[in-house]
């Protein structure tokens, strides 16, 4: 059965629409380079086929996210990280461009690594910085806040990267980051939407705050593949 919206599962919605040229796939399983994102996509009822195509596409013991996956991990798939997240979609944010804010570009990247590491806003590698526009906002010249375009499903496009170096936090910097960034999403005819932590009370205030909306409860998890597939009973995930 297809999702009901795309949404429900934006990241095969993405890399079958605007970012198939990223594509790598197996049967109907689909992932983002390595360098690019850690996404993965399965199908919304995968089967046993499936979950094969998963193995040999990830390799025997390699640990695979499945972002939004609500189905039944098969026996034998262990779970290795699992939170509870929230979808939330432009519900009449205020977007605007910001004088302040400059288009990163793959000179920027070990600048924007360190911010991420030093922030943990989430996922960010070497080459995700090819999946939309990323602007960030300096002082003194050096990075000081980023945010940025991941996923994108058909007329949709998800902000996300968002983060403020700890000194410079309390200055409205990812507010005006996110406000520029979906400006740009809007000139597109797109709508913006995000996802975040279902216990990052600050960060959701923060987004409904600017005119975002829950649209959904989802979950992120990581899952690790068998070393040895067999066949076994599905086990539902909590």
């Amino acid at each position: 059965m297809s999702a009901a919206h795309v949404l429900d599962n934006p990241a095969l919605a993405s890399l079958t629409g605007p970012h198939a040229p990223f594509a790598e796939r197996r049967g109907r399983v689909l992932r983002y380079p390595l360098g690019v994102s850690p996404w993965l996509a399965l199908p919304d009822e995968p089967d046993a086929q499936d979950w094969a195509d998963l193995a040999a596409l990830a390799g025997p013991g390699a640990e695979v996210p499945l972002p939004g996956f609500r189905g039944q991990v098969p026996d034998g798939w262990e779970i290795t990280f699992h939170i509870e997240g929230v979808q939330l979609v432009d519900h009449g944010l205020a977007a605007a461009p910001d004088p302040e804010a400059v288009r990163l570009t793959p000179a920027d990247v070990p600048e924007m690594l360190d911010l991420v590491a030093r922030t943990r806003p989430g996922p960010f590698l070497p080459r995700t910085i090819e999946l939309g526009t990323y602007l960030g906002i300096r002082r003194g010249g050096t990075l000081v806040a980023m945010a940025g375009e991941r996923l994108h499903p058909p007329g949709w496009t998800e902000i996300s990267a968002v983060c403020t170096d700890p000194a410079f936090r309390g200055q409205g910097l990812a507010t005006r980051l996110i406000r520029a960034v979906a400006h740009g999403i809007r000139a597109r005819g797109e709508t913006p939407f995000l996802h975040t932590g279902a216990h990052n009370a600050g960060a959701i205030r923060l987004y409904e705050s600017l005119g975002f909306r829950l649209r959904r409860r989802t979950a992120f998890l990581e899952v690790r593949v068998p070393e040895t597939l067999g066949e076994g009973r599905a086990v539902p995930v909590a």
